[in-house]
């Protein structure tokens, strides 16, 4: 069955498990979830309950055991590595909890690097990263390397990486857990509004319902399992008022 044409992501009774046939852990037990066109979806739940592993397989990145996940009404499930590896290089972007820059590469290098991958000239994809280098603040910093910077200024240049090839869907896994406040917002608006400015679709895994309360919509996960979504924290609103301001 192939998903409503109004859903760039759709996957139905995902299962993932750990482990062998004795002592197997499931890390996802029938997830079913919808992603609509340039939505923002936060996935929210507690460490270990299965966010992650969701991420990965609706990115292609890890193949569930059981069930179906689509892009755009083409099966990702049926893909071999190569095409899914193709898909993540040029339709996806990923943003974790640790930057993963190269350390012999400069700021904007790491940044324009998606795009010098996909053969685009290294003139306008250094053009290209010092723009969204500016846009994060970090622009002062394009010619220093991971080791000179602090972690909240690699993790801006970890989301520049992610954004310059404007993907179709951006994969947010825990962006900001390891930021202070500040840091964290100031990613958060640059995300949120470069999303919303060039209609990329945007999973967003994360444990802290302040970030939850940035998404147009929220599912829960526990124990690998889709529960009920829980209300807004205390003080969501005054997160969503400041990382929306820009």
């Amino acid at each position: 069955m192939a998903p409503p044409d109004n859903d760039v992501l759709w996957a139905r009774s995902l299962r993932c498990t750990l482990g062998g046939r004795q002592g197997a852990t499931d890390v996802l037990t029938g997830v079913s979830v919808n992603v609509r066109e340039g939505e923002i979806l936060a996935v929210v739940g507690p460490r270990g309950s299965g966010k992650t592993t969701l991420l990965r397989c609706l990115s292609g990145q890890q193949v569930a055991q059981e069930g179906e996940v689509w892009f755009n009404s083409v099966p990702v499930h049926t893909m071999n590595r190569v095409q899914r590896d193709l898909l993540h290089r040029d339709r996806f972007g990923w943003i974790g909890t640790e930057p993963g820059l190269v350390p012999e590469l400069t700021a904007w290098e790491n940044t324009a690097l998606p795009l010098m991958l996909r053969g685009v000239p290294r003139r306008a994809a250094k053009t290209a990263a010092a723009e969204w280098l500016e846009r994060l603040d970090i622009g002062a910093s394009a010619r220093s390397r991971p080791h000179a910077l602090t972690p909240a200024q690699c993790q801006r240049i970890a989301t520049a990486r992610a954004l310059i090839t404007t993907p179709d869907v951006l994969f947010a896994d825990e962006p900001t857990a390891t930021l202070y406040s500040g840091d964290a917002a100031q990613v958060l608006r640059t995300l949120t509004a470069a999303a919303r400015t060039h209609g990329i679709t945007v999973l967003l895994a994360t444990h802290d319902l302040g970030v939850a309360a940035l998404a147009d919509r929220t599912i829960a996960l526990r124990d690998g399992r889709r529960v009920g979504t829980p209300a807004p924290a205390n003080g969501a609103e005054g997160v969503t008022a400041c990382s929306l301001s820009v």
